[in-house]
């Protein structure tokens, strides 16, 4: 499984949504969460990627510092966190840096301790709960051939809109 590129948006610990306005390239303040937890991990998205959402597809950066809105970071997936909310199908990938032995090691869903598994599946049920008319369900985690599939389905989606 190969390495891509993710575009950070939002810091990990962060309660601030951020997004990446894919035209000028700038960050934009989506909104700060109503509830009062922050990410568990570094969050943004696939460049050149198009998700079953419309959007480009997510990504979880597993790492021990926060990295700012905007840079990009050369990542691997290593497991998906199937999801849907109220827009449709949302699913999370997550990733670890390529190149950084010290995220060697992880190479796949059973790699990731039980309690980080537990912390994300969490994050993303609870996440939206005092928002009006918002919801989300987690369904299950996939392994990381899963997450390449659906990376790869991605970049193909982003090819055939004409980007």
């Amino acid at each position: 499984m190969g390495a891509h590129d993710a575009v950070i948006e939002i810091p990990r610990g962060s309660r601030v949504k951020y997004e990446v306005d894919h035209e000028t390239g700038r960050v934009h303040l989506d909104r700060v969460l109503y509830t009062t937890f922050g990410y568990p991990a570094d969050y943004g998205y696939f460049d050149n990627t198009l998700g079953e959402d419309g959007d480009p597809l997510d990504v979880l950066v597993l790492l021990d510092h926060a990295i700012y809105p905007g840079v990009v970071v050369e990542v691997r997936p290593v497991a998906v966190l199937k999801m849907s909310d109220e827009a449709g199908g949302d699913d999370k990938l997550v990733a670890v840096l390529s190149k950084d032995p010290r995220w060697a090691h992880i190479q796949d869903i059973d790699d990731i301790a039980e309690y980080t598994k537990k912390e994300i599946a969490h994050f993303f049920e609870h996440y939206k709960d005092l928002e009006p008319n918002k919801w989300v369900k987690v369904d299950e985690w996939g392994d990381a051939a899963e997450a390449q599939r659906i990376l790869d389905e991605a970049i193909v989606r982003f090819g055939e809109q004409g980007h």
